[in-house]
């Protein structure tokens, strides 16, 4: 068991590129976090995930030793039905745990990566953020469960903001995660090493095809369901 201790919150949900699973299980090793917790709900596909041939629950919770620092990953596909659940759970666990800033990190579908980090937040934050050569996105909708804890986060005492990369559409981009950690370092004065990211490109797109192979067959289906 760890004792959190008001932590900040990184968030990574299955989207364009996989940046947001790709970057968290990055951030994940590097600062050596331990899995806390699970999520369980009706609302969760029956599913599982082998990684490395090791099998473990698509939806977990880490800290790191300090109890300062969690993330949240999830690593298979949502639908919209229960997303409200599923949103109130994790900001309801959040505020039981004194946090006031969750940070999710996206991908956002593109041609081409531009090595880039774009921001979407209240005010305040957006200005601060541009110090630290994260942009603003001027407009744009977010969507699933990113979407779900950022208008959330509006009505409660916790500040919700996104970093997001532009990534591949069909593919993992680890060179997207990797700019988004690097914008992490910068605006939360952190130090992760994002070398790995940017030199492994063909092992971790051969990790995670499956996943995203499954992500592209989602979208496709949910545009095609809104057509």
């Amino acid at each position: 068991k760890v004792d959190l201790n008001s932590p900040i919150i990184f968030a990574g949900f299955v989207g364009a590129g996989l940046v947001g699973p790709i970057a968290i299980n990055h951030i994940i090793e590097k600062l050596d976090m331990k899995e806390i917790a699970v999520m369980r709900s009706r609302y969760l596909p029956p599913s599982t995930v082998f990684m490395k041939g090791r099998l473990r629950h698509p939806f977990r919770f880490y800290a790191d030793e300090k109890g300062t620092v969690c993330v949240i990953i999830c690593e298979i596909t949502l639908r919209m039905e229960g997303l409200y659940s599923l949103v109130s759970t994790i900001l309801d666990w959040a505020a039981s745990k004194g946090s006031k800033e969750i940070v999710i990190l996206d991908g956002v579908a593109s041609n081409e990566h531009d090595n880039k980090a774009y921001c979407a937040a209240e005010e305040d934050l957006v200005r601060t953020m541009a110090d630290k050569n994260i942009s603003m996105i001027p407009q744009g909708f977010i969507t699933g469960i990113p979407g779900g804890i950022l208008n959330e986060c509006l009505v409660r005492e916790i500040q919700g903001l996104t970093l997001l990369a532009k990534a591949n559409k069909i593919a993992p981009d680890s060179a997207a995660a990797a700019t988004l950690i690097e914008a992490l370092n910068r605006f939360y004065e952190m130090n992760i090493d994002t070398k790995e990211l940017k030199e492994n490109q063909e092992k971790i797109n051969l990790e995670f095809s499956e996943l995203s192979q499954k992500y592209v067959q989602h979208r496709e289906e949910i545009s095609g369901m809104y057509m």
